[in-house]
């Protein structure tokens, strides 16, 4: 990549400003290109290229935008493999990983298509003889959509593929750090033939796009996927203009494994789940709650399986864990070992930085952290495991359901009566069993307590996109 521009009403343009964002390759550290900065005036256009988008896009039929929407799925999967290579140079994830994020996407397109075509009423019984009474689902307005780096285009294709399937046009705020990726999304719908307008693309200062935005009297409709403090400030933000809003918050997923679980099972699925991504996923296995008896079989295989992963250049075909991000996040996962390590914690394996260059860090395990420890408070989203052990379920349950986070959890088990009272106790939106569940399209995906609220995806995934509205006709006598 060299240079990124934003996209608005159908046109790729500089920044108004001139202004633009270096991008960093997480390998080498290196400038591999700029982003422009949107200005206020970049924001404003886009904003009422979403109105005029809007007005076009809402009176296509619904057949006609999911014909449109499988145009663009299809572009997604016959441009695949540059999307991942590019995804992998600018944000480091394994080649494997970026081609998995990359299918995911065309399927998701694909699943809100269909879902466009079901967008269904109700008719109700009328009181009133000759009173004829039902509800219709209608789309909510232009939406702005903002998209994380962790997973720039999935969690992207998330809001664009929802917003426009039900009928809505999208500002969408791409992901600085992964840009091309927002950008190859954007290109596919406007090659495939949606309205000018009913697309646009934005990178810049999060704080002015968000502010300005939401603010606006033309959006109607927030979706957010990123950490719980800044999610939480863009709630208030749309609570106090009277716009709906879906908020996909972090997580510190607990992971209750008992000592009837197939142990070799569970560390395989663990091991691999913790460090995809280099943990930078918010459903990431994190607080490892084991069960006495197999306590110690657990850690050895573990840390054997942690100690196995192999750091390096996603591009690299051996490479199974990438760098991180950026260098924050580097200095986070030295901080919360440090912490750990201080409060009594045993550091089993890791917790350095790998190398001079590039935002590498070890596969990392601690063994026995206390609750006043921050890595057992705090999201690390990293490559840090936490282990610690425990004998009755019940104590298990209290401590996954100790923090405010409720996203994903995870359980080992043979017995069906412990997995159901697992998936009964837990607090969150998900729970895998025996397994390691994705996120896939026909999934409901969100969470509840301070991860968030809505869902995006599945059978209800168009429902935060339109707004309900209610018919009564009475006979002219």
């Amino acid at each position: 990549m060299t240079e990124v521009l934003l996209f608005i009403d159908g046109v790729w343009r500089n920044a108004a400003s001139g202004d633009f964002i270096p991008v960093i390759n997480p390998v080498t550290e290196e400038v591999i290109g700029r982003i422009g900065s949107a200005s206020a005036a970049d924001i404003e256009d886009a904003a009422m290229a979403g109105a005029r988008g809007f007005a076009t896009w809402r009176r296509i039929s619904a057949v006609d935008r999911a014909a449109i929407m499988r145009k663009a799925a299809n572009l997604v999967r016959e441009r695949s493999e540059a999307i991942a290579q590019t995804l992998t140079l600018e944000h480091g994830k394994p080649l494997g990983e970026a081609r998995a994020e990359v299918a995911a996407t065309a399927d998701t397109i694909d699943w809100h298509a269909d879902e466009g075509r079901r967008a269904y009423g109700r008719v109700i019984p009328a009181r009133t003889p000759g009173v004829h009474q039902f509800s219709i689902m209608e789309p909510i307005g232009p939406v702005v959509g903002f998209a994380p780096w962790n997973f720039p285009l999935i969690q992207a294709v998330k809001k664009v593929a929802g917003a426009l399937a039900a009928g809505c046009s999208i500002v969408l705020k791409g992901a600085a750090e992964a840009p091309s990726c927002s950008v190859e999304l954007v290109r596919a719908f406007a090659d495939a033939g949606v309205s000018p307008g009913a697309v646009n693309l934005l990178f810049g200062n999060s704080a002015q796009i968000s502010e300005s935005l939401i603010a606006h009297p033309a959006i109607r409709k927030i979706t957010f996927t990123g950490s719980t403090p800044v999610g939480k400030k863009l709630a208030a933000l749309a609570g106090a203009h009277m716009k709906r809003s879906t908020m996909e918050l972090g997580g510190h997923a607990p992971v209750i494994v008992m000592n009837d679980a197939d142990i070799a099972t569970a560390v395989s699925i663990s091991v691999a789940a913790k460090y995809r991504n280099a943990g930078q996923v918010c459903v990431s296995p994190t607080r490892f709650i084991v069960q006495s008896e197999v306590f110690a079989e657990f850690t050895e295989r573990f840390v054997a399986g942690a100690k196995a992963v192999k750091v390096g250049d996603g591009l690299d075909a051996e490479t199974t864990m990438g760098p991180l991000a950026h260098q924050a996040r580097l200095t986070a996962m030295e901080e919360l070992v440090t912490d750990a390590v201080k409060h009594g914690a045993t550091l089993a394996t890791g917790g350095h930085r790998v190398g001079n260059k590039g935002f590498f860090f070890e596969p990392t395990v601690l063994l026995n952290a206390p609750a006043t420890s921050r890595v057992m408070n705090d999201e690390p989203f990293g490559p840090i495991a936490i282990i610690n052990r425990f004998d009755r379920l019940e104590e298990a349950l209290e401590e996954a359901n100790r923090l405010p986070y409720g996203l994903s959890a995870y359980g080992y088990t043979r017995s069906l009566t412990d997995a159901n009272r697992l998936f009964n106790g837990i607090e969150s939106g998900s729970i895998s069993i025996n397994h390691h569940s994705v996120a896939l399209p026909e999934h409901p995906f969100g969470g509840i307590k301070d991860s968030g609220y809505g869902t995006e995806g599945g059978p209800s995934a168009l429902d935060a996109f339109m707004v309900t509205k209610v018919v009564s006709i009475a006979p002219v006598l």
